[in-house]
């Protein structure tokens, strides 16, 4: 019988609150443990204090995680509650992701004011995003769009909208679902013209490498599919060096013991593209998304890497 307190460390936005509490109540319900047993802590990171440049300027996707981390290592804190999309490719020493919660929709929405949906904006409309991936993709779609930073949590970038400060803006179905604020969306994107950030839509759940005690805890409730759909991902984003400066976008889906991956890579003004795809065993998800992300970068070659920053 658990006994001592669990911290669960997040961020403290809404979404970031919502994430932690689903943890906690998929905990309570796989080991019958009360919420007294579990303590929140809200960490504030780099990320969320930095509000006046994207954050591909300042340092990228640790931005989100780094203080998380350091109070996971220093022990104030048991396991860390991410979105999977916020998480740098490589963790810091003694640190491992030991559990995915099932993946919600990972379809990006658009979310207009001048126009219900992103083809339908006027000319010259003013696009509000803080992601490079919804830039290139937005811009790819539709060129003559002028594309501002749009940073802030979820309500905070609904009320710049409301507020007229752009005329449309993206952000993903997972998030509004997780706070009841799907019907904010005019349009869910299509997969395939506008494909998810790797890991967007997924829950992990970061501990200490060797803690048997979280390690039990968690295992629980670890939704393996998701588990190896995360894996091919962020293997092709270890295959690209992949980071907040690297516009990129790619999903896995698996099918029983079979996996397929769709990938792709873009210039952030949307003018170049270049997609991949690659399917297999699931136990091979790793090998899978790493082969694409070799691929990718062949395909695409020297000269559109160096061009993409």
């Amino acid at each position: 019988m658990q006994t001592d307190v669990v911290r669960i460390g997040t961020r403290g936005s809404a979404l970031a609150l919502a994430q932690a509490a689903e943890t906690r109540a998929r905990l309570m319900a796989a080991h019958g443990l009360s919420e007294e047993v579990f303590e929140i802590v809200v960490i504030r990171t780099t990320g969320d204090r930095i509000q006046d440049r994207p954050l591909s300027e300042a340092g990228g996707k640790g931005l989100f995680t780094k203080e998380i981390e350091e109070a996971l290592l220093a022990g104030r804190i048991d396991l860390a509650v991410h979105s999977s999309k916020d998480m740098p490719t490589f963790l810091p020493e003694g640190l491992e992701l030991s559990a995915f919660l099932e993946r919600e929709d990972v379809r990006d929405v658009f979310i207009g004011r001048a126009a219900m949906r992103l083809t339908e904006l006027p000319p010259g409309a003013h696009l509000g995003t803080s992601s490079l991936r919804r830039q290139a993709l937005a811009l790819r779609l539709r060129p003559d769009l002028q594309v501002g930073m749009f940073r802030g949590n979820v309500q905070t970038r609904l009320r710049k909208l409301d507020s007229g400060e752009a005329d449309g803006t993206l952000l993903a179905l997972a998030g509004l679902k997780r706070l009841k604020l799907e019907h904010a969306a005019t349009e869910i994107m299509d997969l395939e013209a506008f494909p998810p950030a790797l890991g967007q839509g997924a829950i992990c759940i970061e501990s200490r490498q060797g803690d048997t005690r979280i390690s039990a805890l968690v295992e629980a409730i670890h939704h393996r599919p998701t588990g190896i759909a995360l894996a091919c991902e962020r293997a092709f984003l270890a295959a690209l060096d992949g980071s907040c400066r690297t516009p990129m976008a790619g999903h896995a889906k698996v099918d029983g013991d079979r996996i397929s991956f769709s990938g792709m890579i873009l210039m952030p003004d949307g003018s170049e593209a270049h997609d991949i795809s690659g399917e297999g065993s699931a136990a091979d998800a790793a090998r899978i998304g790493a082969d694409a992300g070799a691929r990718i970068r062949e395909k695409a070659g020297s000269r559109f890497f160096r061009s993409w920053g």
